[in-house]
């Protein structure tokens, strides 16, 4: 005899657990925590409130648990790329590419980041571990900054963290605001011209500042 979904997620509670964050950030990205409806969550993973809750502890740790686990993806494709191994600025370009791509392939990560803004980061406060995730990207962006600078293809000491933030600030905006910002200017920033053009841009242009001593 067939085993039911219900039985099957018994079985497999790690699955189970997946399946509950992966529709709870569609949920939060798109109704944010306080639009979001615990009874939906659990009605579209086809298991209950009280399991979630037995999980998560309540609907803000199902909250800060999405957060957590989309600042472990960025993280872990960063970690997969193997900058160690590239010169500095291919190692940079290629950061930059897949930060870039990242955000506009997961635009449901732009909004959570976007929300938890709104609350002033009060859930993300609690979560160690998003702390601890972010220290890898810095320690990357030092690592490709020292080797830089050492081999003459750098010529700008920088700041590690104000680097993080250049390049996300392009690559989040272009997500972030792509509604508003297409509405005003009548431009589709998906559109693949458009897109290859920003990537080049951004890796063009944190790459000149780098190599300027230009103030």
């Amino acid at each position: 005899m067939a085993k039911t979904a219900r039985e099957t997620r018994r079985n497999d509670p790690e699955r189970t657990r997946e399946d509950i964050l992966d529709v709870a950030t569609e949920e939060f990205a798109e109704f944010g925590l306080s639009g979001a409806r615990v009874d939906q969550i659990a009605e579209k993973t086809r298991t209950s409130k009280r399991m979630i809750y037995y999980y998560y502890g309540s609907k803000e740790g199902l909250y800060l648990a999405v957060l957590e686990k989309a600042y472990r993806k960025i993280r872990s494709l960063e970690a997969d790329l193997q900058l160690s191994e590239l010169e500095p600025d291919e190692a940079l370009r290629r950061l930059i590419s897949t930060t870039f791509d990242h955000d506009e392939d997961n635009p449901d990560f732009v909004r959570l980041v976007s929300i938890e803004n709104i609350h002033h980061a009060m859930h993300m406060k609690r979560s160690s571990e998003i702390a601890d995730l972010n220290i890898s990207v810095i320690r990357t962006l030092q690592d490709i900054i020292d080797r830089g600078l050492k081999s003459g293809l750098f010529r700008r000491p920088v700041d590690a963290i104000d680097l993080h933030m250049l390049i996300s600030a392009f690559c989040f905006f272009r997500v972030s605001n792509r509604y508003t910002f297409g509405t005003i200017f009548k431009r589709d920033l998906s559109e693949p011209d458009l897109y290859d053009r920003h990537k080049s841009m951004i890796a063009d242009a944190v790459l000149g500042y780098l190599r300027s001593t230009d103030l």
